[in-house]
Order: structure tokens, then C-alpha cells, then sequence
């Protein structure tokens, strides 16, 4: 049908119009007319086509071709957002935040396809429902022409990321790269901020440099975790002191030993673990047992030589 351009109503709240976009698609329609009529509901609201409207304002048309769907509420929502998410020119953060409302939307129309319902939670009736519905990481990947993983770890990233860190990106002259925002997002809440900064006011190339900063904050502190334990091993290690002065150095030490090796528990790494191999697990156990035998050497020498 054909409607006067001046009946269709935009709904507050939808993307910025991209007017480079809007001038190429302008060129199109004169060149060789509108081929994909606007979407619009019963009541003559925008579904999809936003840009192709102020296409054809800009080329003065009065009247212009829609199509009337009856999706209504989310399910109108959802195919709003389909026709934004083949965009190239969203940020690192709308990009995720416009996937996240989509799986949020995909999800309650279909809640059979929701992650917890793969575990038995779903009834006799609607295992052939889930069987033949995709999930959202799937039908997303199919749309965008990317592989489902691309799709999880853009919603990781737009659930992880803190709000500090998204207002410092978002207020950033540098953009980040979905890669970098990724790893980002992997940090613990109380180091995004800093690594945010630290990135978008290019102090740090790379998420990469971030994490050798922060293995190298212990050693600045007072040694590495390394000279420490060895300190600890060292007969020849001047024990002069009070008993208050030795739990008080001991105590130091081991909080500055959880503190690092708490970064190495950080999600930061949790892409790093799946591809240990069998041979590296046990290097990684013969370190962990020699941590243990030098704390239990000092325990075992103080229980020997105090006295009763």
C-alpha cells in the first residue's frame, strides 16, 4: 500500500540516523526506485525502514510504499532490531547492547531456547518445540553471517563490562575494538576502570600490556613472588627479630602472594585454561607443590625450634 509520508510515526528512542547512509540510499532509490517497501504497524508506526524514509524525504517524495505487518510489541521490537544489527557502522558498545536486548527479546518468545532449559527443565511437549527453534546465538549468526561464538562473546561483552568502564569508552576520541572490549569485559569490575582509561586515553596499546602492568605491580612493591619464596627457602636468611616482627613481614608477604595470584584466577584467563595441555597441568602442579613445600619448610622449622 501506499502511504502519505506525513501519516507514518517514529517511535522516540531509535538509533541516530547515519546521514551517509541516508545520501547512498537516496542516490539508490532515484536511480533505480525503492525496492523494499517500509514496514510499518496498524496504527502506522516505523517498524523497519528508518533510513530509507529519510531517503525518500530528502528526494521530496509525498507518498511512499509500505508494508502493514501485524507484529505487535516485542515481537515488533525484534524486527526493529534485525534490520539495525546488519549495520557497519555501530560502535564497539551498541553493537553489544543491541544484541544483549535481542537475546532478552528472542528469549521470551521463545523461552525454550533459553541455556537453562537444556538441562531436563523442559516438559515432554516441548522438547520438539526446542528441537526445532533455534537458539538466539544461532538465528543471530545466521543473520549476521558469523558464527554463533562471535555472537556469545559480543553478549560477554555487554554483560560484563561495568557502567564506569562503558562511560569511559563511550566518552572516549578513541574507539575500541571488539576484541580489546572483550578482554576488557574480563577483568574484574574494580579493574576496568583503570584499564579503560589506560586504553582509550592510549597509555596501553593493547589489553595485552595491561595485564604485564599489573603482574609487575607486586615487584615494584618489594620483589618478585619468585625472590620471595626463595627469600623464604634462604638458610643463611637473618632471622633477628621479635615474634610480632616476623608474623608481621610473614603476613605482608602472603597477602602480597594472594594478591597475585589472584590475578592469575581472574576471568582475564579463563580462555587460556580450556587449551592446557595434560603436560603443562603437571608444570603447573609441580609449581604449585613447591609453593606449598617452602610455606611448609617455614612451618615445620618454627614448630622444631620453638620453644615449649
Amino acid at each position: 500500500m501506499r502511504l502519505s509520508i506525513k501519516e507514518i510515526q517514529v517511535k522516540e528512542g531509535r538509533r541516530s540516523l547515519d546521514t551517509c547512509h541516508v545520501g547512498e540510499l537516496a542516490d539508490s532509490i532515484r536511480e533505480i526506485g525503492l525496492l523494499n517497501p517500509l514496514t510499518i504497524d496498524r496504527d502506522n508506526f516505523l517498524i523497519a525502514g528508518l533510513h530509507r524514509l529519510e531517503a525518500v524525504k530528502r528526494l521530496g517524495w509525498t507518498e511512499v510504499d509500505c508494508t502493514v505487518s501485524s507484529l505487535e510489541g516485542l515481537s515488533a521490537e525484534l524486527a526493529e532490531i534485525d534490520e539495525n544489527i546488519v549495520r557497519s557502522d555501530m560502535s564497539t558498545l551498541e553493537y553489544g547492547e543491541i544484541l544483549l536486548r535481542r537475546k532478552e527479546i528472542y528469549e521470551t518468545l521463545h523461552p525454550e531456547t533459553k541455556r537453562g532449559m537444556r538441562n531436563g527443565q523442559t516438559s515432554k511437549s516441548d522438547k520438539m518445540s526446542f528441537l526445532e527453534t533455534k537458539s538466539f546465538a544461532q538465528d543471530t549468526a545466521e543473520k549476521l553471517g558469523v558464527v554463533p561464538r562471535t555472537v556469545e562473546r559480543q553478549i560477554q561483552t555487554a554483560k560484563n563490562l561495568t557502567q564506569e568502564a562503558k562511560e569511559i569508552i563511550k566518552n572516549a576520541d578513541k574507539k575500541i575494538s571488539k576484541k580489546e572490549a572483550l578482554k576488557l569485559s574480563r577483568l574484574e569490575p574494580e579493574d576496568q576502570k583503570e584499564a579503560a582509561r589506560l586504553l582509550t586515553t592510549q597509555q596501553i596499546r593493547n589489553m595485552g600490556e595491561y595485564a604485564e602492568k599489573k603482574k609487575e605491580e607486586p615487584e615494584k612493591a618489594g620483589g618478585s613472588l619468585k625472590d620471595m619464596i626463595a627469600e623464604l627457602k634462604d638458610p643463611d636468611k637473618d632471622c633477628s627479630g621479635t615474634p610480632d616482627s616476623f608474623l608481621e613481614e610473614y603476613g605482608a608477604f602472603v597477602r602480597k602472594f594472594h594478591k597475585e595470584i589472584g590475578w592469575y584466577s581472574a576471568p582475564y584467563y579463563d580462555t587460556v585454561f580450556p587449551f592446557v595441555s595434560p603436560e603443562q597441568l603437571s608444570i603447573l602442579r609441580e609449581l604449585t607443590d613447591s609453593i606449598c613445600a617452602a610455606a611448609g619448610q617455614l612451618l615445620h622449622k618454627v614448630e622444631r625450634t620453638m620453644k615449649t
